[in-house]
C-alpha cells in the first residue's frame, strides 16, 4: 500500500499528466490528418482513376503491411539519413501515425462506399446529378453511417499505437511512465494500473462519442 501511496505523489501524477498531453496532442492531430488524408485516398480508390488509383492502392497495401514501429523509425531515423529531412520525435511520430492510419482508413471509407447499393448511383446520375455531386451527397452521407464504428475503433488504436513512439524517446504517457518506474521499480504495479486507467478513459470516450454518433445518424 506504501508503494502506491508514494507511486502516486503529485510530482509523479504530474508528471504522468504531462506525458498524457502529450498523448492527446500527438493523436488528435494524427486523428484530424489522417482521417482528411485516409478519405481522400478511400475515394479515389473507389473511383478507379485509370492508374492513379491503381498506384494508390498500391501505396495503401504496402504501407498497410508495413509495422507501425519501422514507419517510426524510418521518420525519425531514415529520414535525416536519406534526404536530410529531420523531424523531431513529436513531428516523427505524427506524420508515422498519420501515415499508417491513413492507409488503414482508406480502406475503411472505400469498403463503407462500395457497401452502398450501385442503384444508388444510377439514380442519382439519372436525376441529372454529375459523378462527383452523387458521391458527395447521395452515397457518402449514406456510407458514412456504416463507417462511423469502424473508423472509431481505428482512432482507438491509433491513440493506443501512439505508446509505440516511446522507442524514438516521444515525452508521452508510457515514455513518462518507463522514467518513474525506472527510478524506483517498486512503483511498477501502480504506475501500469494509472496509465491503464489514463487510456481507457481517452478509449472509453471515444467508443460513446462513436455510440452517440452513430445513434444521431440513423
Amino acid at each position: 500500500m506504501q508503494n502506491f501511496i508514494q507511486a502516486y505523489s503529485w510530482i509523479n501524477l504530474r508528471f504522468l499528466l504531462e506525458g498524457l498531453w502529450v498523448t492527446i496532442y500527438v493523436s488528435a492531430i494524427s486523428v484530424v490528418l489522417s482521417f482528411l488524408i485516409g478519405s481522400v485516398l478511400g475515394i479515389i480508390r473507389y473511383m478507379k482513376i485509370k492508374y492513379v488509383s491503381m498506384i494508390v492502392g498500391l501505396v495503401i497495401d504496402i504501407i498497410r503491411n508495413l509495422p507501425l514501429l519501422l514507419i517510426i523509425f524510418f521518420m525519425y531515423f531514415g529520414l535525416p539519413s536519406t534526404f536530410g529531412i529531420r523531424l523531431s520525435t513529436v513531428g516523427a511520430a505524427i506524420v508515422a501515425l498519420t501515415i499508417f492510419e491513413s492507409a488503414m482508413l482508406a480502406e475503411i471509407i472505400r469498403s463503407g462506399i462500395q457497401s452502398i447499393d450501385a442503384g444508388q448511383m444510377e439514380a442519382a446520375r439519372s436525376n441529372g446529378l454529375s459523378y462527383l455531386q452523387a458521391l458527395w451527397h447521395i452515397i457518402l452521407p449514406q456510407a458514412f453511417r456504416n463507417m462511423v464504428p469502424p473508423i472509431v475503433s481505428q482512432f482507438v488504436s491509433l491513440v493506443k499505437d501512439s505508446s509505440l513512439a516511446t522507442i524514438i524517446l516521444l515525452p508521452e504517457l508510457m515514455y513518462h511512465s518507463q522514467i518513474i518506474y525506472g527510478q524506483n521499480t517498486n512503483y511498477m504495479i501502480p504506475i501500469f494500473i494509472a496509465m491503464a486507467v489514463f487510456y481507457f478513459i481517452i478509449c472509453f470516450m471515444l467508443s460513446r462519442l462513436s455510440q452517440r454518433l452513430a445513434m444521431r445518424l440513423k
